[in-house]
């Protein structure tokens, strides 16, 4: 399966106690943004991390089917999901009411 299947998915990240998914927003453009909070400090990739085991569990796919494509080091992500399309996008739309 090709990396560049599945979707990607706009991610605003906070630091907080408990990780979770925290819900979406919109953004002025359209964008909907999935906002995800994780625990792990911004420091050596921790918090990186924890934003791909975070989305790999809410998708139910590997951690390493996870890939930030974007924004790497601020708290606005693209992460591209690898897997079957079509599942995933179901998957996503009961993330993101």
């Amino acid at each position: 399966m090709s990396e560049a299947c599945g979707p990607v998915v706009a991610v605003r990240v906070r630091r907080a106690r408990r990780a979770g998914i925290l819900g979406c927003m919109a953004k002025g453009n359209g964008t909907v943004v999935l906002r995800v909070a994780v625990s792990e400090p911004p420091e050596d990739g921790k918090a990186h991390e924890a934003v791909c085991t975070l989305l790999a569990e809410a998708f139910g796919v590997p951690a390493s089917a996870d890939r930030i494509i974007h924004s790497a080091g601020a708290r606005d992500k693209v992460v591209r999901v690898a897997g079957d399309a079509a599942t995933l996008s179901a998957r996503l739309a009961t993330l993101m009411p």
